[in-house]
């Protein structure tokens, strides 16, 4: 660009606002998984109850979430539902964020117990086993085992995803670029800087769940 003088000082001088942002993108997204999984693990069995109601209840949550925009999503819940329940950016977007990511938790997990072979929940209730022993002893857990890439996935998802909630205003990495960029005026290196966070923290986790997975699938092999 030319007359630009690159100057990547600032990223040196501001790295404790870099941290700080990073630590909170990290905190938010994992506050949001931890309450979208248990969300989306009830909604998921919901979508494959013999209940008619409970099955349509469960289909439309996850056609709706599905077809609004998050984005959408996180400006109706702190403008509108924070209006009622007196949410502030950091609650509205924890919630926007879990129950948005649920709705997709719901169909990894759907499909994880579909793929559990049928013969293998006849045989637990031929047991003695009731329904839901059979399902929490027998096909969940194997489920679990299938479902872990794709949840995977999702959580890196999650953590992409939460740039957008700068929008309302909630303090993480990307907020603290903006107001960096307003005062320092280096948008060049601050976003260069920014993209490359967001990949080592994605690629880090990416590591992390590639390990955890060889671990099972070495102790299901021993």
């Amino acid at each position: 660009m030319g007359g630009y003088e690159y100057d990547f000082s600032v990223i040196s001088q501001n790295m404790d606002i870099f941290i700080e942002g990073a630590l909170k993108t990290l905190e938010i997204s994992a506050i949001a998984l931890l309450l979208a999984i248990p969300l989306g693990i009830i909604i998921g069995m919901g979508r494959i109850s013999r209940n008619r109601f409970i099955r349509i209840l469960s289909s439309a949550y996850v056609e709706v979430m599905r077809g609004v925009p998050l984005l959408v999503l996180l400006i109706w819940i702190f403008f509108v539902l924070g209006q009622f329940l007196k949410l502030g950016s950091y609650w509205a977007s924890i919630i926007g964020l879990a129950v948005f990511t649920a709705a997709f938790i719901a169909e990894i997990v759907r499909s994880g117990i579909q793929g559990v072979p049928r013969g293998q929940m006849e045989a637990a209730r031929s047991s003695g086993m009731t329904y839901w022993q059979a399902m929490r002893l027998i096909v969940l857990p194997q489920a679990f085992r299938r479902v872990l890439p794709p949840l995977a996935s999702q959580f890196i998802m999650l953590i992409k995803d939460s740039s957008l909630i700068s929008v309302i205003g909630a303090t993480e990495l990307t907020l603290n670029a903006k107001n960096l960029v307003a005062t320092t005026m280096r948008s060049i290196e601050i976003w260069t800087f920014i993209g490359f966070v967001y990949f080592a923290m994605t690629f880090t986790l990416s590591m992390i769940i590639r390990a955890i997975e060889q671990k099972l699938l070495a102790r299901e092999n021993s």
